[in-house]
């Protein structure tokens, strides 16, 4: 029921069950296969309500800083559910860093979130990230290249450009093309030059616009079918202080 309702794929739904995150009818659920009714069976999984949709939900949050990508926070933090609609069954398609913004989707279909998620699918995800001081030319092309990340760990490579600079901070353009944890603050760490801000604007066809921070509105049809091959969006980010923000050719 789980994969149905769009909360997850079936293997991440039969994680979260014998994780002990699922109840039905105030039971905790650690068996997999358990049969329910979803007419009669109250059915919760992280004490939210799950239903069957026979219409999806998917949604485009402009992250703000400071909000957790979870349904519930142990310290109390703001969660980015609380800006949201509460639809049964939502959940979040990835993850930013409490600190990171922009765009952040959420959809009830499982299905389409493994799509979009999974770099099989070209949905490469573009960010705009201020650093510290100003990357050498050769800096840049490290951080285009696989890069050591610690503990063994390594990026598979980036597509990085310089957008504008000042003499202590420089705007870069990074697009990925993988989902390791926190990679990009990993990667501009690795070269001396630790991230100030991050937002992230494009996911795959779909571009973060012009939602403010901690607006949310319905995708579109053709964004929910395109996985890939979206033009490169204006950023939402501004320069440093006293820079002129270069020009598309």
């Amino acid at each position: 029921m789980l994969s149905r309702a769009g909360l997850a794929s079936r293997r991440h739904a039969e994680e979260m069950i014998v994780a002990g995150r699922v109840e039905v009818n105030g039971q905790v659920v650690q068996t997999l296969g358990v049969r329910v009714d979803p007419q009669r069976d109250d059915v919760r999984v992280d004490g939210r309500p799950v239903s069957l949709h026979e219409d999806h939900a998917y949604l485009a949050l402009n992250k703000p800083s400071g909000f957790v990508t979870t349904a519930h926070d142990p310290q109390g933090r703001p969660t980015v559910m609380q800006l949201v609609p509460a639809v049964a069954g939502l959940f979040t398609v990835g993850r930013l860093d409490c600190e990171s913004e922009g765009l952040l989707l959420f959809t009830t279909d499982g299905d389409w979130a493994q799509r979009i998620a999974h770099p099989r699918y070209g949905s490469a995800k573009e960010y705009l990230v201020e650093v510290a001081g100003r990357p050498k030319p050769s800096t840049v092309t490290r951080l285009r290249q696989p890069l050591e990340l610690g503990d063994g760990e390594w990026s598979s490579g980036a597509d990085v450009g310089v957008d504008s600079s000042a003499p202590d901070r420089t705007l870069l353009r990074v697009v990925l093309y993988e989902g390791r944890n926190r990679q990009i603050r990993r990667m501009t760490e690795a070269v001396g030059h630790p991230v100030l801000r991050l937002v992230r604007v494009r996911v795959g066809a779909i571009h973060l616009g012009a939602l403010r921070p901690g607006q949310w509105r319905a995708l579109m049809h053709a964004e929910i079918a395109a996985t890939a091959g979206a033009s490169v969006p204006q950023s939402e980010l501004p320069a440093p202080r006293g820079v002129r923000r270069r020009r598309s050719a």
